[in-house]
């Protein structure tokens, strides 16, 4: 993680939050008729969890899932060792 130093207002500090909330959106919350803060919550662990990181590819990650990027740096570095 990195922090930010930019000057209050700076419109990119928050460009990639809020990407990910507009793509949460988009994608799971808008199908749903949400009847309480729990409900809400369980269905944003349930993206994240079930599809955000296992599933949904990511250009940053070679246009493989978090998950399978992750497994693939632990074997690169295990075979590096």
């Amino acid at each position: 993680m990195q922090r930010s130093y930019s000057h209050a207002g700076y419109p990119y500090d928050n460009a990639c939050i809020e990407a990910f909330h507009s793509l949460i959106k988009r994608e799971w919350i808008n199908r749903f008729r949400i009847q309480d803060h729990r409900q809400a919550y369980r269905l944003v662990f349930e993206y994240i969890e079930t599809f955000y990181n296992t599933v949904r590819i990511h250009s940053h990650c070679g246009y493989m899932s978090p998950n399978d990027y992750e497994r693939l740096y632990q074997r690169l570095q295990q075979d590096g060792e």
